[in-house]
């Protein structure tokens, strides 16, 4: 199979050139280039159009979760016949387990994992061990400890049509892959059997089942049917059916690592002796024999992925296998090279380079004091000169509105620029204003907004500000809601999905609504103390920010300072030299700017409690439910009412999540109606 781009648009402004200078350098070997693309030109696009003229698998670096769904989304739009990929961390909510020696004081791990991310994970696992091209959008988490994709090629079941294999087996089998038997209620990763016909539904989706039918030991046929309706939607001839998670492993390969566990706690506790540390040699014999107990018992055990070099075979020290290795598989499976997108490269390089030392320094305290075994420090993620040097298969485009010293470096000939955008939009405007009366200010600001049907963004440099901040229009009665790091992965989503649609007015933050944030709806900046000298506030951060503004014909920020500090005045420079080569650009064709419009997508989690799903058919698409509410708007209000006495209800009994829940409905229901 090759990448099919699918788009009503076709390559303009300086996106042409840049594709074609992109292309070229690839099939001429080069290893690192960098594109300098100004916010709103469609680096994206660009982007897909080199995946479809290489037909490389690819892998997109994002250095946040909120920046990398819009990608997969986006992505995954222009490829809808391939294999598009998300690949994040599956926690909700995670602390690692740590001791702090001060206090005598342990710290247990405590996780909340999303399956529904996870399940993503395991579909792009198992997708770029397939052999097809495939596109994976990633965050950091593609540097954290994985297995060994050849180990994990071992765990695949093989089915097809006509095989001899005793029932007992298959079911051995499953069991072995961390399958469970239910026969009443199919989750997961689960099976059921009825008579001679098994039913498996894989641990990476919730909406099929596999059936393998049988006839005494012969397998008769292989059908993918629907969960609910029993419908059958494809038989197979032969069939993969992949681990229920990414930590299955064959029985000979737990029986290997319990081997070398035992010889490396031996010599541990030896040590620990040897040198009067007996409660620590206590507390390290107790874990890691109930851990060696529980692996021989069921194949798996809390904290599994600390005996990764175990299940691995690899040899202390060594790196960790990473979800690279699996793209590299992908593209040897094709016989290729595989393309590595690094987006927003600024920030990702740095936060790539950071992630091992933070995770070591913790480790080595529970290695010392007898809570892990010294081959946990090998569940880690990758140093930066690992991710450098030990992927040369990989040829990588570094892309930014702002690239690093780093990058820059790198680059093997010019950089390619990508000033001018397709839709003839300039840079935005700014205005620096004094800070005495700010909030007033931006208030009367918000108001011109709203006639207009505009959005605004206001970027603030602490969470506490940008919640006191909305707490304060908000008793103004404005639609208004602040978003940062405490927001889970699919909550961030929404709340900027319910910018576009009008629920919200404006939404305050913090980083997360500077790189890569794309909401054409928004025209207005607002940037408090971009006077202090900070990482929030450097030019590049700055250059980033206003560029939330240039996909907007009626761009313009604020910047709120009481002096012009040397990045404000660096940003405000370059943002004046890239309006005069697009306006140049746009006088010689004969170009009108105008906004873009970009069609507003249904929640990354479709099953999210949105109003439109609540009220209608779900078998409507998002813009038939709209024209729907529009058409009896009566009906709707009638709705308005009950859902606001839920909300009250709520609040009286104190569950304020679910009220703040209800009190979203009916905001979106307004908006629609109104």
């Amino acid at each position: 199979m090759s990448f099919k781009l699918i788009s009503k648009h076709k390559p303009s402004g300086d996106q042409p050139k840049a594709i074609e200078s992109l292309v070229t350098n690839i099939k001429n070997g080069k290893k690192n280039q960098v594109l300098l693309g100004a916010t709103g030109t469609g680096k994206t696009f660009t982007i897909a159009n080199v995946i479809k003229n290489t037909n490389k698998s690819t892998i997109v670096l994002s250095h946040n979760k909120t920046l990398a769904g819009q990608l997969y989304t986006e992505l995954k739009s222009l490829f809808p016949e391939n294999r598009v990929e998300y690949f994040i961390s599956n926690f909700d909510y995670y602390r690692p387990e740590a001791y702090m020696p001060s206090s005598d004081t342990f710290i247990d791990k405590t996780s909340k994992s999303n399956w529904d991310i996870e399940a993503m994970r395991m579909s792009a696992t198992n997708a770029m061990v397939s052999g097809e091209p495939v596109i994976v959008v990633a965050s950091v988490a593609s540097i954290y400890g994985h297995r060994d994709p050849k180990e994990y090629q071992k765990t695949f079941l093989e089915f097809w049509i006509g095989q001899n294999i005793k029932r007992s087996d298959i079911l051995i089998a499953l069991v072995q892959r961390n399958y469970t038997r239910n026969d009443i209620d199919n989750k997961p990763a689960t099976f059921r059997v009825r008579g001679d016909v098994i039913e498996i539904m894989p641990g990476f989706a919730d909406d099929f089942l596999v059936r393998i039918e049988q006839f005494g030991d012969e397998i008769e046929a292989i059908r993918e049917v629907d969960y609910v309706t029993g419908e059958i939607k494809k038989s197979w001839e032969k069939y993969t059916i992949f681990p229920a998670d990414a930590y299955a492993a064959d029985p000979e390969v737990i029986d290997r690592a319990v081997k070398t566990i035992r010889v490396e706690l031996e010599e541990r506790l030896k040590y620990f002796k040897e040198n009067n540390k007996l409660l620590e040699a206590q507390r390290l014999e107790q874990r890691t024999l109930a851990d060696i107990d529980s692996l021989e018992e069921y194949g798996v055990t809390s904290g599994i992925e600390n005996y990764s070099r175990h299940l691995d075979g690899r040899k202390a020290g060594a790196r960790p296998f990473t979800i690279l290795d699996y793209a590299v598989e992908s593209a040897t499976k094709r016989n290729d090279k595989p393309l590595m997108i690094i987006d927003e490269s600024h920030m990702m390089i740095p936060q790539l380079n950071a992630m091992y030392n933070g995770d070591r320094s913790r480790k080595e305290n529970l290695v010392e004091y007898g809570f892990r075994l010294p081959s946990a420090l090998d569940n880690r993620p990758l140093k930066f000169k690992e991710f450098e040097n030990e992927f040369p298969q990989f040829q990588k485009i570094y892309v930014s509105a702002t690239p690093g010293d780093y990058e820059l470096d790198l680059v093997e000939g010019e950089v390619i620029s990508q000033i001018v955008r397709p839709t003839g939009l300039l840079d935005p405007t700014i205005e620096v204003v004094k800070t005495e009366g700010q909030v007033e200010d931006m208030f009367d600001k918000i108001q011109e907004q709203k006639k207009n049907n505009r959005r605004t963004f206001i970027l603030t440099t602490t969470k506490r500000m940008a919640e006191e901040l909305t707490k304060y229009f908000q008793e103004r009665n404005e639609k208004i809601a602040y978003i940062h790091s405490d927001h889970k992965t699919f909550q961030r989503d929404e709340i900027l999905r319910k910018l576009r649609i009008g629920v919200y007015d404006v939404v305050v933050g913090i980083n997360l609504l500077k790189e890569g944030i794309d909401v054409p709806e928004v025209s207005l900046v607002l940037i408090i103390d971009a006077d202090k000298e900070s990482f929030f506030r450097s030019n590049k951060a700055l250059i980033q920010i206003i560029g939330r503004a240039a996909r907007n014909v009626n761009g313009h920020v604020v910047l709120y300072g009481d002096k012009v500090t040397k990045s404000m005045q660096n940003a405000i420079d370059e943002t004046n030299r890239r309006r005069k080569i697009q306006k140049a650009y746009n006088d010689e064709h004969g170009i009108i700017p105008k906004s873009i419009i970009k069609d507003i997508p249904e929640p990354l989690n479709p099953e999210q409690d949105n109003a439109l799903n609540v009220l209608l058919d779900d078998s409507m698409d998002q813009q038939q439910k709209i024209d729907s509410i529009k058409k009896n708007p009566e009906s709707v209000k009638k709705e308005i009412q009950k859902i606001r006495g839920k909300m009250l209800k709520a609040a009286r009994e104190m569950d304020f999540e679910r009220a703040a829940q209800m009190r979203d409905l009916i905001l979106e229901l307004e908006s629609l109606i109104n």
